[in-house]
């Protein structure tokens, strides 16, 4: 009996130790996607586990579709699903310039209950599988002449609460966070919303921005100075937060960020700048070349690219290849959900970013 139970237990153990090793392996590819119904034909569906539809917004307080286009877009992505398993669709409200009634509209019990059932209303019309929270930002400054107030962080916390209990617990639920220190202390109750949500999708780009009037990496991996933010810091502190790495998702840069009247001093790196205009990760091959004046550099503690053009004085910071895999790298090592980005459209259809992640998920 004794030797039964002893086998038992061995062959409970080794199931166990499957599925744990199992759970680690999880890693999400996850694409937002502006495009629309046609576009998406171009790109390798077969390697992405989400795309986020982006983006919905706020019609008189409920989730609403902007278009018959973009309803024609959302059923075409859903019926992808078909030939490929692993996909899973969701509606993104919100971006950066789309979130501008969200503080009202959730700051009442009555707003959060409205537009909870609105979700589950749309989201069983198009059959999709989950909503992206992109509400830039809860309690602190986003796009200016946005509201937002000090008790968006409770009612951030209580928005998601009720969306959890009015779509189910299969409902896949997630939120852009921003991947910069002062967000990451102010705006969500970390210890409360964690739990709720199936993943944080850290927006670790645009750490320098268009408001920005000194140039940096705007995607980096690792901080180069204690002041610098990049992914590995927000990461770090989200797990002494207490977030599950599994639910982390870190963010990926398929465009430059770009600046004019910079000085050929360290390269144009952290330097002033006037912000400009930047380019897709698809037209980089095009641009950013020898013959064009531009200069490559790797930043090896960053573990980020930028370029400078010293007849032109430009300086221009991204993601690339390079750095992608160093970030597809981190994910696996530091076991995380996976990685997202924005967004496919501005990829190139094949042997792009994507797939420079695909294969170093994939590699054994």
């Amino acid at each position: 009996m004794k030797q039964i139970n002893l086998i038992a237990l061995l062959f409970l153990c080794l199931i166990s130790t499957n599925i744990f090793a199992q759970k680690n392996k999880k890693f999400d590819i996850i694409a937002y996607y502006t495009g629309d119904d046609k576009l998406i034909n171009e790109y390798e569906v077969n390697k992405l586990n989400q795309i986020i539809f982006s983006f919905c917004h706020l019609k008189d307080g409920k989730l609403s579709v902007d278009s018959p286009k973009d309803s024609t877009t959302i059923k075409y992505l859903v019926s992808l699903k078909a030939k490929n398993p692993q996909l899973k669709i969701i509606l993104s409200l919100g971006g950066w310039g789309g979130c501008e009634p969200c503080s009202a509209a959730f700051s009442t019990a009555e707003g959060r209950l409205t537009f909870a059932k609105s979700v589950k209303e749309v989201s069983n019309y198009f059959k999709v599988d989950g909503l992206d929270l992109d509400w830039e930002y809860p309690a602190i400054e986003g796009l200016p002449g946005h509201l937002y107030q000090a008790v968006d962080k409770p009612n951030f916390t209580e928005l998601i609460k009720i969306l959890r209990s009015t779509l189910g617990k299969k409902y896949e639920l997630s939120f852009a966070a921003g991947g910069f220190q002062k967000y990451l202390d102010e705006s969500i109750d970390w210890k409360t919303v964690a739990p709720l949500v199936n993943r944080i999708n850290i927006m670790s780009y645009d750490l320098v921005n268009g408001y920005s009037k000194v140039t940096g990496h705007h995607t980096p991996l690792y901080s180069t100075n204690p002041k610098e933010e990049s992914t590995d810091r927000a990461v770090t502190y989200l797990i002494k937060q207490g977030v599950p790495a599994e639910k982390l998702i870190i963010g990926g840069a398929f465009y430059s960020r770009t600046w004019k009247n910079v000085e050929n001093i360290n390269n144009g790196l952290y330097q002033p700048g006037e912000h400009i205009q930047g380019v897709d990760f698809k037209n980089f091959a095009s641009t950013y070349t020898e013959a064009n004046g531009w200069k490559y550099f790797w930043d090896n503690k960053a573990k980020a690219p930028y370029w400078y053009n010293a007849a032109s004085k430009t300086f221009a910071t991204s993601d690339d290849i390079k750095s992608i895999k160093e970030k597809t790298e981190y994910v696996k090592s530091k076991k995380l959900g996976g990685i997202m980005f924005w967004e496919l459209t501005l990829d190139s259809p094949h042997d792009g970013m994507v797939s420079a992640i695909y294969e170093v998920k994939t590699a054994k």
